[in-house]
């Protein structure tokens, strides 16, 4: 069997890859049955198509019988500082690092098919490309092929790259030699427990999804519990505190690609400009970017409950901008906050 890793790692490193791995895709494993077990638990949220596509989902060869090896890719996404302290300033929006440059999906997914052709080229086998918009299991395989391992947050940790890594698969038809899996090394530690704002995590390396704020201001569309509308905070899209929080970020680096790192006008945001944001403008502002498609409705609920939470007077008039709306959400956050604005 000719071996090929090589020259894939060189033209995945020359494609703008900051990590290639291998790992069997037809391997037995635990994955599939602890999904299972998170869905049958309820813990999914409105998430109906993890239910749906649960079967596909189980197992790399269960949603493509041919499938022998997995190519795992990492694009670092680190950024320039620590960004938590930017939420002490409670009048602008906090939006999660890896949405504040282009999506992902786009940036990643043509070298993908890129790196993709070159492989079925070589190894004469088909090939298939997944970037996180498929029933594929991205963070177990890869760890299996030594990325890094599912930290007690449940998110992909590299002892090289911290939290920051973006993930793309490509499965191949080719029997190709699997690189090492990477143990645990979390260790004692809970600092990504001990940070999260609305104690998402029952027990270590388990997520209740419904009590995620990245959950609630991305893939929950309507009106939140009282509790959660005050724990956002300034949090806007997505929430970083279990990611940032982590000792092993110590050894991450900035991104070096420049289509993920952040665009000026989505780090801290006043949220007075964005609540004034009709769909128009929302689209403008969050064109390329992974925001865009939460729509503008669910963005400025968002946006409203960070208002809510800001105890600025100043920004009552946005609130009562809004308490009107045709969105009943947005309508419904803007007498929140307006409420609470008031009250304050």
């Amino acid at each position: 069997m000719a071996d090929h890793r090589q020259s894939i790692r060189t033209a995945a490193t020359a494609l703008g890859f900051d990590v290639c791995r291998f790992a069997s895709a037809a391997e037995p494993w635990s994955a599939g049955e602890r999904l299972a077990h998170f869905v049958e638990a309820g813990r999914h949220g409105e998430m109906g198509w993890m239910e749906t596509t649960l079967k596909r989902r189980s197992h790399p060869t269960a949603m493509w019988a041919d499938a022998r090896s997995a190519v795992v890719l990492g694009m670092n996404y680190g950024p320039e500082h620590d960004p938590l302290p930017e939420m002490a300033d409670a009048s602008a929006g906090y939006i999660s690092v890896y949405a504040r440059g282009d999506d992902y999906h786009e940036v990643i997914k043509g070298r993908l098919k890129t790196l993709a052709g070159q492989i079925a080229a070589r190894t004469g086998e088909a090939v298939k490309v997944f970037v996180d918009t498929a029933p594929l299991m991205e963070k177990p395989l890869a760890q299996r092929a030594g990325l890094g391992w599912q930290g007690k947050h449940t998110n992909l940790l590299s002892r090289t790259h911290g939290n920051w890594l973006f993930l793309g698969v490509i499965l191949s038809a080719a029997e190709m030699e699997p690189d090492a899996p990477e143990g645990e090394h979390c260790g004692t530690c809970t600092a990504c427990m001990d940070a999260c704002p609305t104690n998402a995590f029952p027990a270590p390396f388990q997520l209740d999804a419904r009590r995620c704020l990245s959950y609630l201001t991305i893939e929950f569309a309507g009106a939140w519990p009282e509790e959660f509308r005050t724990a956002t905070g300034s949090r806007i899209y997505g929430c970083d505190d279990c990611l940032a929080v982590c000792p092993w970020n110590k050894f991450a680096a900035e991104a070096r690609e420049g289509r993920v790192k952040a665009r000026d006008a989505l780090v801290s945001p006043r949220l007075s400009d964005l609540a004034a944001l009709d769909d128009a403008a929302f689209r403008v502002l969050f064109s390329k970017s992974p925001v865009k498609r939460i729509g503008r409705d669910r963005f400025v609920r968002n946006v409203l409950y960070a208002i809510g939470n800001s105890g600025d007077e100043g920004l009552l008039a946005s609130a009562q901008a809004l308490v009107d709306d045709p969105s009943p959400v947005v309508a419904d956050a803007a007498r929140w906050a307006a409420a609470r604005l008031t009250a304050a």
